[in-house]
């Protein structure tokens, strides 16, 4: 058994880094649903579906655990998968809660009731399913009062990424952070509400300007993780191996995870 990480491409694998530099020791099981990203441009039935059968494809690795790395799938299927799928000795994680926790300057598992909190203006920054769902404005209101969110959709960025063209990924992030900064013209954070979009970190932030509190999932989500191993260690399993699988072609996906994490990455089918 180990921990399962899900995605629908290849940005889960950001989530992976900070999880291996924060848990060298923990066995990971990657799925990357290759053959179908993106997802952020399907309806939510079609994301659901998808997000169950790779989450049984790591259940059925052995993972007792699963952590979707996609905001996608978080926010469109998470809640519908908790609340009539998810096998009782099994857990599936979503990585928005780490992400508005430290938005909101809260602990993990902090349910006392909404506050304000410093950040006034948020720009969430997400693909267009994400921004439909409004399962972050959802989950902000859970626990802080007072937060304007202008969402902007960023349509193409994961598709340029998956392709490996990052001129064309840094246009299009310059582009939809100008369209963002027309209607927030002045944003005191910066949500990156999809997993490949910290690989644009960098161009975010120059496009938003120094005084924006730029915030990104991999090593939120990472902190997360090993503070839920540390409260739930059975979780973990007991596998020594890690292992990466896709619905697509593995050696594509090989050398593309390979370039985006500059270490030798073997994928096999899924």
């Amino acid at each position: 058994m180990a921990v399962g990480i899900f995605d629908s491409g290849l940005g889960g694998l950001t989530v992976l880094d900070a999880v291996t530099r924060k848990l060298p020791d923990l066995p990971l099981v990657y799925f990357g649903d290759n053959a179908n990203t993106p997802y952020g441009v399907r309806t939510a039935d079609d994301i659901y579906d998808l997000t169950v059968a790779g989450t049984q494809r790591l259940f059925d690795a052995g993972c007792d655990l699963v952590l979707l790395a996609c905001n996608t799938a978080s926010a469109a299927a998470l809640r519908r998968m908790q609340e009539g799928w998810v096998p009782r000795d099994k857990r599936v994680l979503g990585v928005f809660v780490p992400l508005i926790e430290a938005l909101t300057e809260r602990q993990w598992g902090d349910n006392s009731p909404p506050r304000e909190v410093a950040v006034k203006h948020a720009a969430l920054f997400a693909t267009p399913a994400t921004v439909r769902s409004r399962a972050f404005q959802r989950e902000l209101a859970f626990r802080a009062i007072g937060v304007d969110v202008e969402a902007q959709a960023c349509g193409g960025v994961v598709d340029a990424i998956e392709e490996g063209d990052m001129i064309l990924a840094e246009a299009l992030v310059r582009s939809h952070v100008d369209a963002l900064l027309r209607k927030m013209p002045e944003p005191d954070a910066a949500v990156l509400g999809c997993t490949h979009y910290p690989l644009m970190e960098e161009v975010f932030q120059d496009a938003l300007g120094p005084n924006v509190r730029v915030l990104s999932q991999p090593n939120l989500v990472a902190e997360s993780l090993a503070d839920y191993l540390s409260r739930r260690p059975e979780m973990a399993g007991a596998g020594t191996e890690s292992l990466f699988l896709t619905t697509g072609d593995p050696s594509k996906v090989s050398n593309q995870a390979t370039r985006f994490l500059r270490r030798k990455i073997a994928f096999q089918a899924a």
